[in-house]
């Protein structure tokens, strides 16, 4: 299970002194944590790899958000660490598609469904996101839809 293998990289990065690395297992074990309590659930439960899967995710987002707003202010000491800390996340997030399959998936699913007018951009977007779920960053469904009209 996913979540046991982050308490395992807890133990190796402390035993390498990886600081960067155990900060953010430990980050990762503490969203962890607050998700099994968010569900009701006692905290030294397990999450499910699918739950596990979301928390990484929504971690990866924040740290996303974060250096563009690190950009922003010219904080680039914050934007390397917070890209550090994102490729260790990416580590455990599955490989998601590119803009290439994403724009084949998107044309054959507008045709589908006969989306002409760029008003029903909306039911489009909602279509793809349902069978892309997990599988494509949602920033690229919308660039790649918007492109198509």
């Amino acid at each position: 299970m996913l979540h046991e293998e982050i308490k395992n990289k807890i133990k190796e990065a402390m035993m390498a002194k990886d600081a960067l690395k155990l900060e953010t297992c430990r980050g990762m074990s503490a969203a962890f944590t607050n998700e099994l309590v968010a569900k009701g659930k006692k905290p030294n439960d397990m999450l499910e790899d699918a739950e596990a899967l979301v928390v990484i995710t929504r971690l990866a987002k924040q740290r996303k958000d974060s250096i563009e707003q690190f950009k922003k202010g010219g904080r680039q000491d914050l934007v390397e660490k917070e890209e550090a800390e994102l490729k260790i996340l990416e580590t455990y997030l599955p490989k998601m598609m590119d803009r290439d399959e994403v724009k084949k998936i998107a044309e054959a699913k507008k045709a589908e469904l006969g989306v002409t007018d760029p008003t029903k951009k909306g039911m489009l977007m909602s279509a793809l996101m349902k069978d892309l779920k997990g599988k494509a960053d949602g920033a690229t469904v919308k660039e790649v839809v918007d492109s198509l009209f």
